[in-house]
């Protein structure tokens, strides 16, 4: 067992070549702009992968393509975001189906709540499988939900298409940043894991441009077409699942996937116990699981899947008027999102998750508040002041491009980051399912507060995005660097204690530790 520990460790930590003497141990420099600090005791260290930012992604490219695959996940998330704002106004869907602005809702919502369940019951399955097999039975029920979606002879085969599919999605949203979580090294978690943000986006605008393009083809091939797309990132991921390597977590350092189940097992027997669910509302863990719910609930009361879901409706409540020019603007919307991911990719790690949260929020809600009174002053109105209602294009643009920076992708990265390992799983599943209730929320009451007020509804997402600048300055710690097994110091708790303790006595026993100080005996008689 032992030997095939450190064989697995050498396919991906680099052994070093050169070292400095430190007050709290030796650096032994890696050929790859790495190092590993091992301390005075001679076998604890922490291991430094490279640069942040690009050229982090750059010598790490094996990582950077495994989390671009997992990313695969989002990509159908958000595929279905931006394909439904076009089918709901689609001249043959309207026409079969005709349904009010509840049924509207529904439709839309009920995809949220088979995803809620979805996320809840993946906590359970990577606690039990592998990241992969889980993504892969995920990959399985989207694309059956998929099928009944496109083939469906009636509104209640879509809405249950819609539900089972909504598992599938519910399930990959919490597993893909798990598994790119674990993949990833302290400097480029945060870039690597806003990927799953671009790919939601990228699947965003394939899913309104596909819509956009088949919406002038007669009969129901107009909406099925593009429901029927949903199967290739269903499948590809599917097969992609043959080729994943299982999380590096549990390959690299599988002490601690044997730590992961020692702990799951003598915490609960069974993965639905509530003792296991009421843990992460302890006092050593209720900071983080309100951190993993609230940037979940500030992600979706911000108004971008309002956006999303109901693009075309919002954007003629400002003033655009026909079909073309309604849902041109309300597709720039997923345009602006997907370029404005790059940036964070690029600094989430330099910059640091709250001067971006900050940033971001704050220009959120002065969008959200410019573009409430512009309605309220020129709704009567519109063909008289068609500047307002560009400007108001243009706020809600700007708006898109502060969330693609902000909490796009940092809704992602917190809540897989800041959990130990032994509670990860089920953090990161409690904080997706947030998400997903949120996600059904605002999927459920858009249309009819719509209907009742546009502006008032502007303001509500406007003092939702100010709550989330009073909770990013005050409550959010910083996480950028930490790694996964340091973040206890960041919370000032002891939570990740017990884990620590096992896998002291794991690597002792595992032989890392004789490992670690004979790297730096080597090292010290090629100093001589």
């Amino acid at each position: 067992m032992s030997d095939t520990i450190l064989e697995t460790h050498h396919d991906y930590v680099v052994l070093p070549t050169t070292s400095e003497p430190r007050e709290d141990g030796v650096t032994l420099d890696t050929p790859h702009g790495g190092s590993l600090v091992v301390h005075e005791d001679g076998h604890t260290y922490n291991y430094s992968y490279g640069p942040s930012g690009i050229p982090g992604l750059v010598r790490n490219r094996y990582a950077v393509a495994c989390a671009a695959f997992a990313g695969i996940g989002g990509i159908s998330f958000g595929y279905d975001q931006g394909v439904i704002s076009n089918v709901l106004v689609m001249n043959d869907f309207v026409t079969r189906w005709p349904i009010g602005p509840w049924e509207k809702g529904l439709m839309t919502a009920v995809l949220e709540l088979g995803a809620l369940f979805g996320a809840i019951t993946s906590g359970i399955l990577a606690d039990k499988y592998y990241r992969r097999h889980s993504i892969f039975f995920a990959s399985i029920i989207f694309c059956l939900g998929s099928g009944l979606q496109c083939g469906a002879q009636s509104l209640n085969d879509l809405i249950i298409g819609r539900a089972i599919g909504g598992f599938g999605v519910g399930a990959l949203s919490m597993l893909s940043p798990l598994y790119m979580a674990e993949i990833s090294s302290p400097e480029l978690r945060g870039s690597l894991m806003a990927l799953e943000q671009l790919a939601i986006v990228l699947g965003v605008v394939f899913g309104f441009w596909t819509g956009f393009l088949t919406r002038h083809i007669a009969g129901s091939a107009s909406w099925r077409i593009p429901l029927a797309l949903q199967f290739l990132p269903g499948i590809s991921l599917c097969l992609g699942c043959f080729v994943l390597p299982p999380s590096p977590r549990l390959l690299l350092e599988l002490l601690e996937m044997q730590i992961n189940v020692a702990l799951v097992r003598r915490k609960a027997k069974d993965g639905l116990s509530r003792e296991t669910w009421t843990t992460l509302f302890g006092r050593e863990y209720v900071r983080r699981t309100l951190i993993g719910i609230m940037i979940m609930f500030f992600q979706q009361w911000s108004g971008i899947n309002a956006l999303l879901y109901y693009g075309p409706t919002l954007v003629e409540s400002i003033g655009m008027r026909g079909d073309t020019v309604t849902l041109l603007v309300s597709g720039g919307i997923g345009i602006v999102q997907f370029l404005a991911v790059f940036p964070a990719i690029i600094f989430l790690d330099r910059w640091g998750r709250k001067p971006l949260l900050k940033g971001g929020s704050a220009i959120m809600a002065v969008s959200h508040f410019m573009i409430a009174i512009l309605i309220h002053l020129f709704q009567d109105d519109w063909g008289s002041n068609t500047i307002a209602a560009w400007v108001a294009v243009f706020c809600m643009y700007i708006f898109t491009a502060a969330y693609g920076m902000s909490f796009g992708p940092i809704g992602w990265v917190l809540p897989s980051e800041v959990f130990p390992l032994s509670m990860r799983s089920k953090g990161v599943s409690l904080s997706t399912a947030s998400n997903w209730t949120n996600n059904f929320l605002i999927g459920l009451i858009t249309p009819p507060l719509m209907e009742m007020s546009s502006a008032a509804t502007f303001i509500i997402f406007a003092c939702a995005c100010f709550g989330a600048y009073l909770w990013s300055n005050y409550v959010v710690p910083e996480t950028a660097g930490v790694s996964l097994e340091e973040m206890d110091a960041v919370f000032g708790s002891t939570a990740g204690q017990e884990d620590r303790k096992w896998t002291f006595e794991l690597e002792r026993e595992l032989g890392l530790h004789a490992l670690i100080k004979g790297l730096v005996a080597s090292d010290a008689l090629r100093q001589e």
